[in-house]
């Protein structure tokens, strides 16, 4: 083999190889897959390409290309608990992958693949072995075309037949499939000639052969009753596994000793003080760190944030993981971040992306790197007290403390399971889950893995594969255009016609109405001409440059073929552009009051108000805030013109432009610069100057997820309502407080709190004086099993004194159980406070949650003190009347 050839250098080569075969490159798309909700993450090359293969989404070009960035670490494509303990399970990994679309096929696809690994890459070609279909488990013959293919390149003793289970690919349970080919090394100087011999090859999890290379010859369709129908265009998909070829090319035997992974393992190292050589078992936290780190990385990227749903909560999983396999290592100081900036550095070259987002990375990882730190400790106590309270013999951790360690501590589910392992423990994961949705009524569980996006309408691909390139947009120079009707649906289905009454979708071969996208609202208002209305209502943008219409026709008939004349209601698009041009400034604003880490993760664009999302860890200061309306309104009195450009996403970036999380843009780009300061792809509609933007507020910043912040803010006359309506609130304020004016508002308000203050404590030591008044004289004290019990409902309503309360009564009764009762807005409080000297013999949580149930609410905590709440306060005395039979049946 030649000189051993770096990783990176793999990558260039691949896509140079191809693009010298008229290949075009394309970029790796996002690892959030558009228009596409079976998958959680782009799991490989071909994804970015379904409606593609599915002749959907028609591109200007019937080869490519690509190194895509892959993720597996959700749903069916799980591998979570393998990443760091095997040689090559990933996170995320790069897939290098050829494509034709109905061009070339199995001649050119194997050649290709044989010449790329024994010619550019220098592969000895005795090493390797291939596979292909041999007509079993599918109703397709066996591929001898491939298998003659291939003898050209490799002898017949090395070429293997394999079955459907290795050898059949298909895009789902219809659809696009065929028989593939792999190209697999063999681990050691020459390949046997094994072909001929039963059970002996790559399918039989042979360890001495590594798979390549996989060529799907995308030949048949898929129908429901299992017929498979020559397709009028074949297609191929290849995926090679950047990780696997490094691995053998620099020949080191370990994905993660490869320069890929080797400087974020190495890092890691160094960081926690570990010796730099190999250190076995030892080495797979460090492992787990780097995976994770790189998956991190791109996650925050490709602008998924930690939180606690579907992908969101797949990245904190991952970034929770790798920061308790830290503290494991001995690192107790945050070091996360530190490792993903390095993975900046390494793969910032081939994916930009990670440089621009490179602060919006490390604001995001050490906030939640914060975060979890606060709660892990208390989170591990919790762990820790509930293993330790098991009965003799039981291996399950309790699925409730694991629920709880989620919901209260974001301790990750799968985490948990590793805690309880490490212990020796069993856990039911799928049953945590299902705890978990249970206490939060439906709401954002950890099980909620699926994917979020929305698949277009089939309905719409067949008007996009009918008139791609037909329709033209007007609306950037005007609000009204004549134009074809080219096709109509009535009721989601297509139609040649609709009449008066019937709620209409249609398309016309030019329009000036803008169809919702990049957060803007679609536009309404009507089309007509020769006895025929119709009152749109709204404007969509399903997939492509697809302007859709939707309304309803309130005259005439309306037909395919029709002349109409479209009119964009003109106010609505006017109130609509000033806040579009406004959340272009109050981006600009935030990155520089802010920081460049602010990101735009969302928007929305209507008539009344604009909505901004962006990646920002902590709250917006009252200072902040005034600077950031200080800085836009400057920039709208300034009056600057706004100019708009098509351009090169290459020339885009050189001007300074600032392209969006998660937005998909073609080979010209948009760029709408307001000014010199703010300048962004976009393709929505704008004023034409800053002045018209009038006047800009914001009405509200608040925090939607970890490490995003939403801010809505209103311009122009809506602007000036809300600073009146402001004003009038304070003049209000002002009168009842009587103040001398909106200044002395304040000081008023701030005496009347300090006032009310002083009374709550007074009426909170009256309740508790009131409580504790027995214990001793007037109350009950019952004795259960040589345990006396005192139980009553108390005229105590805050947490703080009924706590309070009940310590009194538990140093008064000396010996025994405390359960106090309580009601406060028609809901109800329970507390149980136990003595120290039972300690062991009776355990305050158990005995709470043994009574929650009759106020409707769940309980736990300490073994000496604990409380509980529930919505049904009529159930208190219930309650305390169960506390001696709850004890005694604790008590044996």
């Amino acid at each position: 083999m030649q000189r051993p050839i770096r990783a990176h250098e793999i990558r260039s080569r691949f896509l140079k190889f191809f693009a010298d075969r008229d290949h075009a490159v394309v970029p790796s798309s996002s690892l959030v897959p558009a228009n596409d909700p079976t998958l959680l993450f782009t799991n490989a090359g071909m994804v970015q390409f379904k409606d593609t293969f599915l002749g959907r989404d028609p591109r200007p070009y019937k080869r490519a290309v690509t190194v895509q960035r892959c993720l597996r670490a959700g749903g069916k494509h799980n591998d979570l608990d393998n990443v760091g303990f095997t040689e090559r399970h990933h996170t995320l990994f790069e897939m290098l992958g050829n494509f034709s679309f109905g061009d070339y096929f199995k001649p050119d696809a194997i050649r290709w693949g044989w010449e790329f690994l024994t010619e550019d890459l220098g592969i000895p070609a005795d090493r390797l072995v291939v596979s292909v279909f041999s007509g079993e488990g599918e109703s397709a013959p066996a591929d001898d075309e491939a298998y003659e293919l291939w003898t050209a390149y490799v002898p017949k003793d090395r070429i293997y037949r394999f079955p459907a289970k290795e050898n059949f690919w298909a895009m789902g349970p219809t659809g696009p499939c065929g028989p593939c080919s792999e190209i697999h090394i063999f681990h050691g100087d020459k390949a046997p000639p094994d072909a001929g011999v039963a059970g002996r090859g790559p399918a039989y999890e042979d360890t001495r052969y590594t798979e390549l290379w996989n060529l799907v010859f995308m030949q048949y369709e898929k129908f429901d009753d299992g017929r498979l129908v020559p397709l009028p265009k074949p297609s191929i998909d290849t995926g090679a596994g950047l990780e696997r070829l490094a691995s053998v090319l620099e020949g080191v035997g370990s994905n993660y000793r490869t320069s890929l992974l080797t400087p974020l393992v190495d890092l890691a190292k160094r960081l926690a003080g570990a010796p730099a050589h190999d250190l076995g078992a030892g080495e797979a936290p460090f492992r787990v760190i780097a995976d994770h780190a790189r998956a991190t990385a791109f996650l925050i990227a490709d602008g998924v944030f930690p939180d606690r749903d579907t992908r969101p909560y797949v990245l904190r999983r991952i970034m929770r993981r790798a920061i308790r396999f830290g503290e494991k290592v001995g690192l107790e100081n945050l070091f996360f971040h530190e490792v993903c900036k390095k993975v900046v550095e390494e793969f910032g070259e081939a994916y930009p992306n990670l440089v621009e987002r490179a602060a919006t990375i490390d604001e995001v990882v050490r906030g939640e790197e914060e975060s979890f730190r606060r709660t892990l400790k208390r989170g591990l106590r919790l762990f820790d007290g509930a293993v330790s309270e098991l009965p003799a013999g039981e291996i399950a951790f309790p699925l409730g403390v694991a629920a709880e360690l989620y919901d209260t501590y974001g301790l990750p589910i799968d985490l948990t399971g590793i805690l309880s392992r490490e212990k020796g423990l069993t856990l039911d994961e799928e049953a945590v889950k299902q705890e978990v949705q249970v206490r939060q009524s439906g709401g954002a569980a950890a099980a909620n893995l699926g994917g979020g996006d929305k698949a277009i309408d089939n309905l719409y691909f067949s008007f996009k594969e009918k008139f791609a390139g037909a329709v033209s947009f007007t609306g950037y120079g005007e609000l009204s255009t004549r134009g074809n009707v080219l096709a109509l649906a009535v009721g989601g289905v297509e139609k040649t016609a609709a009449q008066v009454g019937d709620e209409v979708e249609f398309i016309t071969d030019a329009t000036p109405f803008y169809g919702e996208s990049g957060g803007q609202v679609g536009d309404t208002g009507i089309a007509e001409g020769d006895g025929v209305r119709v009152e749109i209502s709204d404007t969509i943008k399903p997939t492509g440059d697809l302007h859709i219409h939707r309304g309803k026709v309130t005259q005439g008939a309306l037909e395919v073929g029709r002349l109409v004349t479209l009119t964009v209601d003109g106010a609505r698009r006017a109130a609509i552009r000033r806040n579009h041009s406004a959340t272009h400034l109050l981006h600009h604003a935030l990155r520089a009051v802010l920081g460049t880490h602010v990101a735009q993760k969302g928007s929305l664009v209507a008539p009344d108000r604009l909505r901004f999302d962006f990646s920002h860890p902590r709250p917006i200061t009252p200072e902040q805030k005034q600077q950031i309306e200080r800085i836009v309104n400057e920039m709208t009195l300034a009056n600057a013109d706004t100019d708009t450009r098509e351009m090169s996403p290459g020339d885009a970036k050189s001007a300074g432009a600032i392209g969006l999380f998660e937005a998909k843009y073609g080979e010209q780009v948009r760029v709408v610069r307001i000014g010199s300061d703010s300048v962004e792809l976009c393709g929505g509609t704008h004023v034409h100057r800053a002045g018209d933007i009038g006047l800009f507020a914001i009405v509200s910043e608040v925090g939607i997820a970890q490490g995003v912040r939403r801010i809505e803010a209103v311009t122009g006359m809506n602007a000036l309502r809300h600073l009146q309506d402001t004003v009038k609130i304070l003049d209000e304020a002002a009168g009842a407080l009587h103040a001398s004016g909106p200044g002395d508002v304040m000081d008023k308000l701030g005496r009347l709190q300090a006032s009310a203050l002083k009374r709550e404590r007074e009426i909170g030591e009256l309740q508790r004086k009131l409580a504790v008044g027995g214990g001793g004289s007037g109350d009950t004290i019952a004795e259960v099993g040589g345990v006396k019990l005192l139980a009553k409902v108390v005229a105590v309503a805050d947490p703080k004194a009924l706590r309070e309360a009940a310590d009194t009564l538990r140093d008064r009764l000396g010996s025994g159980v405390i359960v106090l009762g309580a009601e406060k807005d028609g809901k109800a409080s329970l507390l149980v406070a136990v003595t120290k000297d039972l300690a062991g013999k009776v355990h305050a949580g158990n005995l709470i949650a043994a009574l929650a149930a009759h106020v409707g609410g769940r309980g736990g905590g300490r073994p000496d003190l604990a409380q509980a709440g529930g919505p049904n306060a009529s159930g208190l005395p219930a309650a305390i009347d169960a506390a001696s039979s709850a004890l005694a049946a604790q008590l044996g």
